[in-house]
């Protein structure tokens, strides 16, 4: 099976792709469109930014994304549209942003002016993520060399341009396929089903097989790891896993909804939700990545799983002989361990809203602001009737080897008073709770103590109080 995709306004067919040959090293070493860079060849610095295009049937249109192509593998682009940064100049006349940013020194040595000017013209033509801050739609693109003041006000500077994608729908259109995909590269396979139960029997007979959504911690494993996968099967292309349910009794979340589209209904459960979302890597690793992808490879640093696990979530996980649903927490078993039995993959993930008596507070706590790993993820809510906890629920990421809840903690606070006191004691019993490791990210003493002022923190924001470092020292943390 050839791997089909629309290039500007050419048709590229690639036969006998190697399942995980990237779109940059296409790109670069077959194609020649060098202006895409490899900066870091893990999706961190933004330099090989391009945009990629899925018809969206419901709108008639297409649904444009910012992505890093150093780790998007080339059956991922199949039956979709692509531009690079050579797609933008017409006739050699530089586009707006292309002008300003040349005229106003947003560029030194110029490696990474491609990346920037992809992310913002996804900002300019509408791509997910355009209505968000000109900072965050960068945020995943790193400058050496020039500063990024000039690169702001270009982005700021320009608004929106004429795109008619109209043509494209249409060519789209004849590209779509309802049937499974396959492909072969001397003794490895490759898949793209088109519903869930052609992924359920593909399964059952590749048990082995690797599923592959967004590639954003698959990728490294191939460019930085070099591992070879033998059998791969890519989600992006079964609308039923891409699916939102927002209702007044929670979120029902596919496994393959990305970060960047979960936002908004992310935010309008809990805010901190939202901004927890909001820095989960940069626009290019949230076009790509999945909630499902989080939650399955059982990382002990994904951001996603502790604040789900807080807010009560179910995790729905289905094979051939039909569904499970469990309490998310009881999905991470041990380190590299989950519970998903041979031929089953994650289906969706279910949130509760949380009601008016809950006290919500989510932190992720990272050495650099924007695009980075977390050191401790928290995650605490708390139902409180006429000052009393009446239920807690307290959980962590990056504190154990799997995302972990401190019922310790969670003891001393239930069926107690909603005082600082009370706050005080449970965060005493959820320094028993964990026994962190010491890493690049943050040493053991650290991630305690950060974690146990998670906890002072929701104090202070419970009684309207900002939180200061002197906040935390008066009170004996």
């Amino acid at each position: 099976m050839t791997v089909r995709f629309l290039l500007d306004d050419m048709m590229v067919e690639l036969a006998d792709v190697d399942p995980t040959a990237t779109l940059l090293d296409h790109l670069r070493y077959r194609m020649r469109r060098t202006g895409t860079k490899e900066g870091c060849a893990e999706g961190d610095c933004g330099a090989c930014t391009v945009l990629v295009g899925d018809l969206d049937s419901t709108r008639d249109a297409v649904t444009w994304r910012a992505v890093n192509a150093c780790i998007l593998f080339l059956p991922m682009l199949h039956g979709k549209a692509l531009l690079t940064v050579e797609s933008l100049a017409k006739g050699g006349v530089l586009t707006p942003l292309q002008t300003c940013m040349a005229e106003n020194g947003s560029s030194q040595c110029g490696f990474c002016t491609p990346g920037f000017v992809m992310s913002l013209h996804g900002r300019s033509i509408g791509a997910v993520g355009h209505t968000l801050p000109v900072a965050d739609v960068i945020a995943g693109n790193l400058c050496r060399c020039t500063g990024y003041g000039p690169i702001l006000a270009a982005g700021e500077s320009i608004g929106p341009e004429p795109h008619d994608d109209a043509a494209l729908v249409a060519r789209l259109k004849a590209l779509a396929e309802t049937d499974t995909v396959s492909g072969s590269f001397g003794n490895r396979k490759w898949f793209i089903p088109r519903n869930p139960a052609a992924l359920a029997d593909l399964l059952s007979e590749y048990p082995d097989a690797r599923l592959v959504a967004g590639a954003t911690d698959v990728g490294l494993w191939v460019t930085k790891g070099l591992q070879t996968i033998d059998t791969l099967v890519f989600l992006g292309d079964i609308p039923e896993l891409a699916r939102i349910e927002d209702t007044p009794e929670g979120l029902t979340i596919g496994a393959t909804v990305r970060y960047a589209d979960a936002h908004d209904a992310f935010a309008r459960l809990h805010p901190d939700l939202g901004e927890l979302t909001r820095r989960l890597g940069g626009l290019q690793i949230r076009n790509a990545g999945t909630i499902g992808g989080n939650i399955a490879n059982g990382s002990p640093i994904g951001d996603g799983p502790p604040a789900f696990i807080a807010l009560g979530a179910t995790l729905t996980v289905r094979g051939v002989d039909g569904r499970r649903t469990m309490p998310l927490e009881d999905y991470f078993i041990a380190y590299g361990k989950q519970d998903l039995r041979p031929g089953e993959f994650v289906e969706s993930l279910h949130i509760p809203r949380p009601g008016p008596h809950d006290i919500v507070h989510i932190s992720k706590l990272t050495r650099r602001f924007d695009s980075d790993i977390t050191a401790v993820c928290g995650a605490l809510k708390l139902t409180v009737h006429d000052d009393k906890i009446t239920n807690a629920r307290v959980a962590f990421g990056g504190m154990a080897a799997t995302p972990k809840r401190a019922t310790g903690c969670e003891a001393a606070l239930t069926n107690q008073p909603f005082t600082l006191a009370t706050i005080q004691t449970a965060m005493d019993a959820l320094r028993t709770d964990y026994a962190p490791l010491t890493d690049v990210r943050g040493s053991a003493p650290y991630r305690i103590e950060a974690a146990a002022n998670l906890l002072l923190r929701l104090w202070y924001k419970s009684q309207g109080e900002t939180v200061s470092v002197l906040d935390l020292e008066s009170a004996g943390a």
